[in-house]
């Protein structure tokens, strides 16, 4: 058995910070995940319209340099731009990968982006898109509490026909393994089971952090494509990113294994998933604090298992944590009448 860590956030992994930024005005943000020391990353990418940085060099078949940071952002392509400002500041502070002999940091900083150019925010900022400002300024506020629901990578994403966000959730095992996830979620599917107000992850929820949800009633579920998605279901402008982490000691193919299986926490939460029109990416984070019990192919399917879960709750969380923003309904407006039954 596994329960949420102290802060049921992806920072109970230990040596993981977590730093928001958003710019109001044009109504997105950038995350930033900072590994305290060099881990070992993996990447799996199952959407059709994917955004990202660096994902090559975490291929499992590659050097195997590791990863400093990983950046989610809004902004599209411009946000890809985030991850440039995460590597300046680690620079700066002479973190990265080191050649023989040289003084000269070479951070490996993978990132991912989600559409949110299309969501009423002024878009119109010059020459140079904010992303690499509000990466440097992620950087400088990452801890171990940050914000969710409107913050950072989710301030202005769209998940279905609600408000979408940021998320985050944790676990922690009887042998003392830690697992996380961090997600910001815009996808074009729905996070609530049709003709109810119970969101798809309501049976991961714990100790309340999807508002108590009670079970919906088997008559009340439609079975049919969700009316409740993102319309009209623009290619590239949906999104689901997300970042697992863990303090067990994986390889570069075994992080990929695991975020392989953590793609599952997006399908436990949003129907449909992985679309055409989606750009659906997990990053998965090893900082190696924790030797992998034997035999380890069993240790890492259970923590891909229970990283899945994680993600569930994560993206839960972050559409239950959002609030309105401009003409986006949040999920605990549209379904008050429920929660109030609830409670």
């Amino acid at each position: 058995m596994s329960k949420p860590g102290p802060l049921n956030l992806i920072t109970d992994v230990e040596g993981i910070t977590v730093g928001n930024a958003e710019n109001a005005t044009a109504l997105t943000g950038t995350t930033v995940l900072l590994t305290g020391t060099r881990a070992i990353g993996g990447c799996d990418v199952r959407g059709g319209a994917p955004g990202s940085r660096e994902t090559e060099s975490l291929r499992p078949e590659g050097l195997g340099t590791g990863v400093d940071a990983i950046t989610l952002s809004g902004g599209s392509v411009y946000g890809l731009d985030a991850a440039s400002g995460a590597l300046a500041w680690l620079a700066s502070r002479k973190i990265g990968f080191r050649l023989p002999q040289s003084d000269i940091a070479l951070p490996i900083v993978p990132g991912a982006i989600l559409f949110d150019i299309a969501n009423g925010g002024d878009k119109n900022w010059g020459y140079e898109p904010p992303y690499r400002r509000l990466a440097e300024e992620a950087c400088e506020r990452a801890g171990k509490q940050f914000a969710l629901g409107n913050a950072g990578a989710g301030y202005g994403a769209v998940a279905g026909a609600y408000k979408g966000g940021l998320g985050s959730a944790s676990a922690v095992t009887e042998d003392s393994y830690t697992i996380g996830a961090l997600a910001a979620v815009n996808a074009f599917g729905s996070p609530v089971i049709p003709g109810t107000s119970a969101l798809w992850a309501w049976t991961f929820e714990q100790n309340g952090e999807l508002g108590r949800q009670k079970p919906p009633r088997p008559s009340e579920i439609a079975m049919d494509f969700p009316d409740d998605i993102k319309r009209p279901p623009q290619p590239a402008a949906n999104t689901a990113i997300a970042i697992v982490a863990t303090d067990a000691a994986l390889t570069p193919s075994q992080a990929r294994r695991v975020a392989v299986m953590a793609h599952d926490g997006f399908a436990r939460s949003l129907r449909p998933v992985h679309t055409p029109v989606d750009g659906d990416i997990v990053f998965a984070v090893s900082t190696g604090a924790k030797p992998l019990a034997d035999p380890w192919q069993f240790t890492v399917g259970r923590i891909g298992s229970i990283a899945a879960d994680c993600l569930a709750r994560a993206v839960a969380r972050g559409v239950f944590e959002a609030e309105p923003l401009g003409r986006f309904q949040s999920y605990r407006a549209a379904h008050a009448a429920g929660f109030e039954q609830r409670r």
